[in-house]
């Protein structure tokens, strides 16, 4: 018998692109209870529907944004609002990384991701103190600070949240303790059967009294690593990553990725255009983007914390935009994406790295990252602005663009949710003079 009940939303006129399904075209999007209904040209719609007229903008699976912090107040200033990263800037999942640990996940659960209008998931971290404080204290991150046992209870427990471990195989940690962290990390993953996320680039500075060769930590850590696990940071202008201090890309990362490995772009404020040109001409394309924003790279133009009171949706008095420091600055995964089209992506590229890819890295692929008929109804609108902007990394290269992706509205699950993040502000990617 055909479905033939009106819908409660109809998206029309945008341009739809999902590449699950091999769409793209000027469509109709219908949602029906929290469900897409129906993708086509010109669909009914019933006259108590609500109809928004999508037209010259861009119509896509809710975007996934696979690196994020947002353990808010408990991660400090380091931790962001789910929903501020999240639906109100576009997004329709966030995945934390390593916010949570095994003895904070509940705390995770009750008091971010069941409240929160963004879908959260949780890459739980491979260390009992989690994110605390955003790791400022790095003895705390050590071998003796993980339990195995404990974090394959935490995940068992709660597969519905975690959908992987979030490690690190960086400079500092590898001078104190080797490789062993990840070995403890991988032995957890094995047992569960879910992926890690590997942090590459220096995150702590090197022990006192120690050199370390940083290709060493990649020559030893990526043998490690199996079809689904996630390296991050290739666009990183730390030692020890994608990018050796020769300029070239550790063929390793080559085998890695031959055989499942993948890459996850993980911005956060340490991007370097060069960098990244490097990685795409040796034919490494990441597989995901992670915009990695968190208070660590933005302050309040008062000076205030991120982490007092700007992110409490009862302060009504916040007015004041967010800033870069230094100019490293990310504030939104719509920036990520501008930027990907400024080092030469294709808009549909770009488009499957925050759907489906995303979709097959959270192993999700039947719930998220496509407009079928029957999933959740989560859509990003974003309209494409011309103007003259100016995007910067973090060792102050600009690139002059003439349009950018700007979030209008997300759908989360049939909700209507207006795109009116802060960091969606004109800080975002300053315009350029003249």
């Amino acid at each position: 018998m055909p479905d033939t009940l009106p819908p409660d939303l109809v998206i029309r006129h945008g341009r739809v692109i999902d590449p699950a399904r091999g769409i793209d075209a000027i469509l109709d999007v219908a949602v029906r209870d929290g469900r897409i209904a129906a993708v086509g040209p010109d669909l009914p719609a019933s006259p108590r529907a609500r109809v928004i007229d999508a037209g010259g903008r861009l119509v896509l699976p809710g975007m996934i944004d696979t690196h994020a912090h947002v353990y808010q107040h408990v991660t400090g200033s380091f931790g962001m609002n789910a929903d501020l990263v999240g639906v109100r800037s576009g997004v329709a999942t966030v995945v934390d990384q390593g916010g949570a640990s095994p003895l904070t996940l509940q705390g995770f659960r009750k008091f971010i991701a069941e409240p929160s209008a963004t879908r959260v998931y949780s890459f739980i971290s491979n260390y009992l103190v989690g994110g605390l404080m955003g790791h400022r204290y790095v003895r705390l991150y050590g071998p003796d600070g993980i339990n195995v046992r404990e974090t394959v209870r935490a995940i068992e427990g709660n597969r519905d949240l975690v959908r992987g471990i979030k490690c690190h195989a960086e400079v500092g940690g590898y001078s104190r303790w080797g490789i062993d962290t990840l070995k403890l990390a991988k032995e957890a993953s094995r047992e569960t059967g879910v992926p890690v996320y590997v942090h590459l680039g220096r995150l702590w500075a090197e022990e006192d009294g120690t050199a370390v060769d940083p290709d060493e930590v990649v020559r030893q850590a990526l043998p490690l690593l199996d079809p689904g696990d996630v390296i991050a940071h290739p666009f990183t202008r730390h030692p020890g990553a994608f990018v050796s201090p020769d300029g070239r890309v550790h063929p390793l990362l080559h085998e890695a990725v031959a055989r499942g490995v993948r890459i996850d772009i993980g911005r956060g404020g340490h991007a370097s255009f060069a960098a990244a040109r490097a990685v795409l001409d040796a034919g490494l394309r990441p597989f995901t983007v992670g915009a990695d924003v968190h208070g660590y790279t933005l302050q309040r133009q008062d000076g205030g914390e991120w982490d007092r009171g700007y992110f409490d949706e009862r302060d009504q008095s916040r007015t004041a935009p967010p800033r870069p420091m230094g100019g490293a600055a990310v504030f939104s995964l719509a920036q990520v994406l501008n930027e990907l089209l400024a080092l030469g992506f294709a808009l549909p590229e770009i488009v499957a790295m925050v759907t489906v890819n995303a979709a097959a890295m959270l192993r999700l692929s039947d719930e998220l990252g496509s407009l079928a008929p029957g999933r959740a109804a989560d859509i990003s609108v974003l309209a494409i602005e011309p103007g003259r902007f100016v995007l910067r990394d973090a060792l102050g290269e600009e690139i002059a663009v003439d349009r950018r992706l700007r979030p209008e509205l997300t759908v989360r699950a049939g909700r209507v949710i207006e795109a009116d993040a802060s960091l969606l502000s004109e800080s975002l990617e300053h315009v350029a003079a003249g």
